[in-house]
């Protein structure tokens, strides 16, 4: 298992997902400054030493949602879109901030479904992921819920942009995709509620009993993505030629541990396999 960690200190384009449950405070549902700055600026620390990074970031909705008062999550799709509308711009305006701080640029990218199963606007995003990285510019991902109603219905959304960083490490060629979460990684059952439950540290293929531990479960009631999605954000990434990582976003320096080779949150080995369509996942 050594030898896998090792490995990942040669990564060389990561692709880093935080859910909005990891970007807001608990009890306030307000966005956590401290820890945007430090994801920020272990992002950039990443980026200074030769690597890609690109950044996926939930938290549209919740922050709009805060910005309009409103106490719980929205159910109607029409509000949603009007918090993601607000929010979207709100957050951006933040992470802009933070990164300037640190010298760096960084760029927003918004994508939906469709940008991911029309060949033609896969091809246009990737073009422009390669020319930002190119050209110095971290960027930030999100799924564009202001005008797409796929992400955000409970049938077909991506899970709380677990999908869509995988299939943006798919797309843009990364090797390591690191999802930070409200866990440490993957268990064989529940946590919160089987205190059985035992952490798994490596897994080195996905297969159906795996699956079925996947259950649609998330402690946070900001984020709407459970390890189910995790999972399939790990066959994606893992098919495409790219190493996951489920860790515990409370602590950001979780990302530099894992680039060291340490033994942090649960690997999901790459097993590359061009003849599944990826897509088919989303």
């Amino acid at each position: 298992m050594e030898k896998y960690r090792e490995q990942l200190k040669d990564k060389k384009r990561i692709v880093v997902k935080i859910g909005s449950s990891s970007l807001m405070h608990d009890k306030t549902g307000r966005l956590d400054l401290l820890k945007m700055e430090r994801l920020v600026r272990v992002l950039v620390d990443i980026k200074n030493s030769g690597k890609d990074v690109i950044l996926v970031s939930s938290g549209a909705i919740a922050v709009g949602k805060n910005t309009l008062g409103l106490v719980e999550r929205p159910e109607d799709l029409s509000v949603k879109q009007a918090c993601a509308a607000i929010g979207q711009a709100k957050l951006m305006m933040v992470y802009q901030k933070i990164f300037s701080e640190y010298n760096t640029i960084a760029a927003q990218i918004l994508m939906t479904k469709n940008t991911i199963t029309n060949q033609v606007s896969r091809t246009n995003a990737k073009n422009t992921f390669d020319e930002l990285l190119k050209l110095g510019v971290i960027p930030v991902v999100n799924e564009n819920d202001t005008v797409s109603t796929y992400e955000i219905e409970q049938v077909q959304k991506f899970g709380d942009n677990d999908r869509l960083s995988a299939i943006v490490a798919s797309i843009t060629g990364a090797d390591l995709l690191i999802l930070l979460s409200d866990i440490d990684g993957m268990y064989t059952d529940d946590p919160n509620k089987n205190h059985d439950a035992r952490f798994i540290s490596i897994v080195e293929k996905i297969d159906d009993k795996l699956m079925d531990m996947g259950k649609d479960s998330s402690g946070s009631g900001v984020g709407t993505g459970g390890m189910a999605a995790k999972i399939v954000a790990a066959q994606i990434a893992n098919y495409s030629g790219a190493d996951m990582v489920i860790t515990n976003g409370n602590d950001v320096l979780n990302i530099h541990r894992i680039i060291a080779g340490e033994d942090v949150g649960t690997l999901f080995l790459q097993h590359e396999n061009r003849d599944i369509d990826v897509l088919s996942l989303v």
